[in-house]
């Protein structure tokens, strides 16, 4: 396959981070979650990750300078990728369209309800830092990861009424990002609520195409 740049776009919970795993291993692209990488800059205090998750504990976006700079460094020295969770706005995209042309932007798309459905039932592992899901992916306790038997937690941002703001705070800012690749011709649009299994082979569709 050749070497392909592509952003997911879609609301929290739509599955961009486990579609982008995925086509990632199927393809060799290049996976870029900033959300991984954030919260990683979190847990190690540093000082992106002190003023990062000021914003991110309340579910806002963390702002654009600040997300910018990271990405843009770390995707400079790659061919394909597959960026999820950048850009969220339209002057991160333009910002990106400055460093490199984005030749596929996939929109999932899932409504409200299901997204705080699908994240306030979602634990992370403290110890190997695995995601479960306790409608999707239930381990035989709730309360103990199934990798390693590490404690299993909700993070602050999978709160219902954290998950409820950041759904607003994408219609708002994010959304205006669908209209910004549809003008450029290369956004196609995918129903999140297929399925994962349907979702990948849709999106490998048009990655391929």
């Amino acid at each position: 396959m050749p070497s392909r740049r592509i952003v997911l776009l879609g609301p929290p919970g739509a599955g961009k981070g486990t579609q982008a795993k995925l086509i990632a291993e199927k393809t060799g692209l290049l996976h870029l979650s900033t959300g991984d990488v954030l919260r990683d800059e979190v847990a190690r205090g540093t000082g992106l990750g002190r003023k990062a998750k000021e914003y991110m504990d309340r579910g806002d976006l963390v702002p654009d300078r600040l997300v910018i700079d990271m990405v843009s460094g770390r995707i400079a020295a790659v061919g394909g990728f597959i960026l999820d969770g950048f850009p969220r706005t339209v002057p991160q995209a333009e910002a990106l369209a400055a460093t490199t042309a984005v030749e596929l932007a996939i929109n999932i798309t899932l409504g409200k309800d299901e997204v705080v459905r699908r994240l306030s039932a979602r634990r992370v592992c403290r110890r190997c830092g695995r995601i479960h899901n306790l409608l999707f992916d239930r381990p035989e306790d709730p309360s103990v990861c199934s990798s390693c038997g590490g404690e299993l937690f909700q993070r602050d941002d999978d709160r219902a009424e954290v998950i409820e703001n950041r759904y607003d705070v994408y219609t708002v800012a994010t959304a205006p990002l669908v209209d910004f690749y549809r003008r450029r011709g290369v956004l196609r649009e995918v129903d999140g609520s297929i399925g994962r299994d349907g979702l990948c082979a849709r999106i490998l569709e048009l990655v391929s195409a």
